[in-house]
């Protein structure tokens, strides 16, 4: 069948990727792992960009790895926002009432945009299986409307060990994505794009 695979990139990297060595991961090579009977027609891939200075190395390693991801073909990255924002929160294990201000960095966007392009491309016809990579119970709906109303098939591969509940139960089919397959899918330390070598980081 004809796969369309939809990554939620931070619930993927915060989930599965953060402190293991499997960051410098190709979608492209995961995703025919993970879905060998299926062709794999499109992944979208969905982010945002790291823009705080105390974050550049971070950022600096993102936009590396965004570099290495567009070599593949059929890969397009949806962007939403990161936002910083400084906030008085309760200070855990302080006195009653303590607060302390902390600066508070959310991502914005990404669970609409990747609903929004799961449901555009079901109603054109661009798919005929839909993978999500995430364990975002937020897209329970656009899941559901999928399945139910358009009669596509919607599968979740989980990228750490405990299902959402609520995702299970809409989708079609799910999986794990388990750490020997994440080391099977790593790209080569060395790529080539139009502007150049692009070299996997020497730390993350």
């Amino acid at each position: 069948m004809r796969a369309n695979v939809y990554v939620d990139g931070f619930n993927l990297y915060y989930a599965a990727l953060k402190g293991t060595p499997y960051k410098w991961l190709d979608l492209r090579r995961l995703s025919r792992f993970l879905l060998p009977d299926d062709r794999i027609h499109r992944i979208r891939y969905f982010t945002a960009l790291v823009h705080t200075p105390r974050d550049q190395p971070k950022a600096q390693r993102q936009q590396t790895y965004i570099r290495a991801l567009k070599t593949l073909p059929r890969l397009s990255v949806h962007y939403g926002l990161c936002r910083s924002d400084r906030e008085w929160m309760l200070l855990a294990g302080g006195r009653p009432g303590e607060r302390v201000r902390v600066t508070k960095m959310e991502e914005k966007g990404s669970d609409v945009n990747l609903a929004s392009m799961l449901l555009a491309d079901a109603f054109r016809g661009d798919y005929e299986v839909a993978v999500v990579i995430s364990n975002d119970s937020d897209l329970v709906l656009p899941i559901k409307i999928v399945t139910t109303q358009l009669r596509l098939p919607v599968g979740v591969l989980k990228p750490n060990e405990r299902f959402a509940v609520e995702l299970v139960n809409v989708a079609t089919f799910h999986k794990q994505i388990r750490k020997g397959v994440l080391a099977a899918s790593q790209f080569p330390p060395q790529l080539t794009d139009a502007h150049g070598n692009i070299t996997k980081p020497s730390t993350w």
